[in-house]
C-alpha cells in the first residue's frame, strides 16, 4: 500500500502507483506500508533512488541501516510493534529524506504511523524534513506511552506482591511481570535503535543547514537517552520485583515444610510408645497394669509436648 501526504492536507491519501508515477510538488511524505513491486519500482523511478530490500532493513552492520546514497539519507530503526498486544515484537523501518521529501518503508502496523497519519498537520508542515522530525515526534511520544503504561502495570503487580493475602496465587502476578519485561527489554532496543538513526539524520544536509532542525534532532536525541534511562530502571524494578515474588513463593513452601516436619518430630516420640505397647507377645511386663492405659496416654503426651517446647526455647517455632 501506497500513502502520500500532500502539502494542506491533514491526513495521508491512498495513491494507486503503477510505471511512469510522477511525484507531485506539493508531496511532502511517502509511506510505504507492506508495498508490492510495483509500488517500489514506481517510487524508484520518481525519486531516482534504490530502497532497501527486506534483508538489508534486518542487517545488523551500520553500513546497511544508515547510509546516504545518491543525495538520499537512508535510516533504518528497529520499532516496538503490537506492544499492547500478546506477543509484541520488534520490526524494522526504514526512513529515507530525498528531494525534500520523506519516504517511510516498513512492513507492519505501527500504532505512532497510524495516528501520525490521521492527524498529520499537513498545513503545519513545510518540508520532507519536517515532516520526519514530526513521525520522530509521534513515534518517541508512543514508546513513551508504552513505557508509562508499563510502568502502571508494574505499580499494579508490585502493589499486588506486597499486599496479597497469605496462600495466595503467584502464577497471574509473574505472568503479567514477565510480559512488562518483554515490553520494557524490547522498548529499550527500539529507542537505542531510533537514537542511533536520529543521531544520524543530524548529517543529513537537510537537517545540517537548518539551525532549527539541528535543535530539534538534539532534542529528541536527549529525549530518547533520556526514556532509555527510564527503561532500564524500569527493567531493573521489574527484575527486583521478580526475585522478591520468587523469594515469597520460597519463604512461604519453607513455612509449610517447617510445620510438616515439626508434626512429624512431635508426633514421633507418641508412635514409638504407642507402638511398644501396641505389640502382641504373650509376655509384656505392663500388659495386665490397671493404670498402664492412661500412663501411655500421659507418656504420649508429655513425648510430644517435650518437642515443641524445645522448639519455642530455640525460637524455631
Amino acid at each position: 500500500m501506497l500513502r502520500v501526504l500532500r502539502r494542506g492536507q491533514r491526513a495521508t491519501e491512498v495513491e494507486v502507483a503503477c510505471e511512469g508515477w510522477q511525484l507531485g510538488s506539493d508531496v511532502l511524505w511517502i509511506d510505504l506500508f507492506r508495498p508490492s513491486r510495483e509500488e517500489e519500482l514506481a517510487v524508484e523511478g520518481a525519486l531516482g533512488l534504490q530502497l532497501p530490500t527486506v534483508e538489508e532493513m534486518a542487517a545488523l552492520e551500520p553500513s546497511s541501516r544508515l547510509y546516504q546514497e545518491c543525495g538520499g539519507t537512508f535510516m533504518t530503526a528497529t520499532l516496538l510493534a503490537r506492544s499492547h498486544e500478546d506477543m509484541p515484537f520488534a520490526t524494522p523501518v526504514t526512513f529515507v529524506l530525498a528531494k525534500g521529501l520523506l519516504v517511510t518503508l516498513r512492513y507492519e502496523e505501527l500504532k505512532a504511523f497510524t495516528i501520525f497519519s490521521e492527524r498529520a498537520p499537513g498545513s503545519d508542515l513545510a518540508s520532507g524534513t519536517a515532516t520526519l522530525l514530526s513521525l520522530l515526534d509521534a513515534i518517541v511520544e508512543r514508546l513513551a506511552r508504552t513505557l508509562d503504561d508499563m510502568g502502571d502495570k508494574v505499580q499494579v503487580a508490585s502493589n499486588a506482591i506486597f499486599n496479597r493475602p497469605k496462600g495466595g496465587n503467584f502464577r497471574p502476578l509473574l505472568t503479567d511481570l514477565a510480559a512488562a519485561q518483554s515490553v520494557t527489554s524490547l522498548t529499550r532496543n527500539s529507542l537505542s535503535s531510533l537514537g542511533r538513526a536520529i543521531g544520524y539524520a543530524g548529517l543529513a544536509g537537510e537537517v545540517a543547514g537548518d539551525p532549527e532542525c539541528r535543535a530539534h534532532v538534539e532534542a529528541l536525541h536527549r529525549d530518547v537517552q533520556s526514556l532509555g534511562e527510564h527503561a532500564g530502571h524500569q527493567s531493573s524494578h521489574i527484575a527486583f520485583l521478580l526475585d522478591a515474588a520468587l523469594g515469597l513463593i520460597n519463604i512461604e513452601q519453607n513455612g509449610i515444610i517447617k510445620f510438616f516436619s515439626v508434626v512429624a518430630v512431635v508426633f514421633m516420640p507418641p508412635t514409638l510408645i504407642a507402638s511398644i505397647y501396641g505389640m502382641n507377645f504373650d509376655v509384656l511386663p505392663e500388659l495386665h497394669w490397671a493404670a498402664g492405659y492412661p500412663l501411655a496416654l500421659i507418656a504420649m503426651a508429655i513425648a510430644a509436648a517435650l518437642p515443641v517446647i524445645w522448639f519455642k526455647k530455640r525460637g524455631w517455632l
